[in-house]
């Protein structure tokens, strides 16, 4: 299924639950929180409190981006903050079929992340435990920065390995999706397109939501 998700990255935090409220209004299910260490990234974000300040007012699936240098142990707690998924990166993850099965041993579904110079081939041997893997379309820590076409060749990958070794995972992408790209990104097998500067820098931030996933819809309809 097709999903469009709002990255609060990008979003107004002195404003957050109206931001958050916009993006639903507009049609989307599931929210992007990115955690950043300042280590395994160069930028800090936000903590369990603020995942379980979002979970009070947000009926959304919770998609928390572990952009850290310690995924097994915070992973937990983000979990009992209220992320209904978690996705790690490969090269924070030193035991990452160890770290996929703790996840979802935690009850939430879990993902595994590949920055833009990390190849799929490193995921042959997990594909199988994963409920999802996230392309990296920037270089992780800021918002705002142009997609690296690049990334498509993954995507493309990704989805010929789930149709030929039969795999149910999702596909995700994250970095500089935006209006003029997502048909070529769907086209190519992508399910889940996180965007935060073009959803919450918009003049209307639910209205590109609902464009985001109409445009989006018509690209899986006449997918070749």
């Amino acid at each position: 299924m097709i999903q469009i998700v709002p990255s609060i990255l990008s979003a107004d935090f002195a404003k957050l639950g109206e931001e958050i409220q916009k993006a639903e209004a507009g049609g989307a299910t599931m929210l992007h929180v990115d955690i950043m260490d300042g280590h395994f990234v160069p930028n800090l974000t936000v903590g369990p409190p603020v995942v379980r300040s979002i979970r009070k007012i947000t009926r959304m699936t919770l998609d928390v981006h572990l952009m850290i240098t310690d995924p097994d142990k915070y992973a937990p707690v983000f979990i009992e903050a209220g992320a209904d998924q978690v996705s790690v990166h490969v090269e924070a993850a030193r035991h990452l079929d160890g770290t996929l099965r703790s996840i979802r041993g935690e009850g939430a579904a879990a993902g595994v992340v590949l920055n833009p110079a990390t190849p799929v081939s490193l995921l042959e041997d997990v594909l199988g435990l994963a409920d999802y893997v996230l392309v990296m379309s920037v270089n992780p820590g800021f918002g705002g920065q142009k997609f690296i076409p690049r990334s498509l060749d993954k995507i493309r990958a990704l989805d010929r390995r789930r149709r030929e070794q039969g795999l149910q995972f999702a596909i995700e992408i994250d970095g500089g999706v935006s209006l003029e790209n997502i048909g070529e990104i769907v086209r190519a097998g992508c399910d889940w397109l996180v965007s935060g500067a073009s959803i919450f820098h918009a003049s209307d931030p639910a209205a590109m939501v609902a464009e985001m996933r109409t445009v989006a819809s018509n690209a899986r309809a006449v997918r070749v």
